[in-house]
Order: structure tokens, then sequence, then C-alpha cells
């Protein structure tokens, strides 16, 4: 697949991860991961760097359009939202229950929703991923 329709699926999954982590967390999980947030006081900063949280959505976009377009071949939304979701537990899954181990910030019920929300939004962000990937391709 080309590198540039890489890019396009990747800016494009980008902004959809913006997007959904600020409805998401920003909105629909902000309180229940706060009364959920370990003993540790002073993590959360009052106003968050934005230019990290689009670095950081753009990255999670291109892992996305790298894996589907260069060693899976997903071009398709249903499979795009499957891969997405598993994926996206995964690295969620690993992160939650490291820092659950290392560190005050979570507690498991706030690690096992944000894991769960992690798969939902790694669902939608695949299957957007997938259909820009698969955009023109002949069937």
């Amino acid at each position: 697949m080309s590198t540039n329709r890489i890019l396009v699926a990747a800016l494009v999954g980008g902004i959809a991860n913006f997007a959904l982590g600020f409805l998401v967390w920003g909105m629909l999980l902000a309180k229940f991961m706060a009364d959920n947030a370990g003993t540790a006081t002073g993590v959360m900063k009052e106003q968050p760097v934005m230019w990290a949280l689009i670095v950081g959505s753009l990255a999670g976009g291109l892992l996305l359009a790298y894996i589907f377009g260069r060693w899976a071949n997903i071009t398709n939304p249903v499979t795009g939202a499957k891969a997405g979701a598993v994926i996206a537990a995964l690295i969620a899954l690993a992160w939650d229950f490291t820092m659950l181990g290392v560190a005050n910030i979570n507690t498991l019920t706030g690690a096992i929703v944000d894991i769960l929300a992690n798969a939902v939004v790694g669902a939608i962000i695949g299957a957007v991923v997938a259909w820009m990937l698969g955009r023109g391709a002949k069937a």
C-alpha cells in the first residue's frame, strides 16, 4: 500500500482519536476516572498540553494505519474495527496493569474501565482507518 494512503489514513485516524479521546475521557468518563484515581496527588495537569495530545493522537492513528496498510492489508471497516479494538485493548491492558502494579494513579476498577473504553475507541478508529485505506480499492 502506498505511503501517501497510509499517511492520509493516519491523519484521519489521528483526528478521530483526538476527538474521541476528548469525548470519552474528557467528558463522558472524566468524573468516573477522577473518582477511581489512586492515592497519588498532583498527577493531572490543570491545563492539558495540547500539542502533546495532538502528537499522541496522531501517533495512535499512525500505529493502526501502519499495521493495517503495511502488514495486515486491512481495508474493510468491520475488520478494522475488530483489529483496532484488540490492538487498543492490549496496549491499554499492558499500560494500565503495569501502572496499577507500580504506581498509585489508578484503581483496579479504573483500569478495567479504561481498557474497555480503549477497546471501544480503538474499534471506531480502526474502522475509520480501514475505511480510509480501502477507499477506491477494487473489491
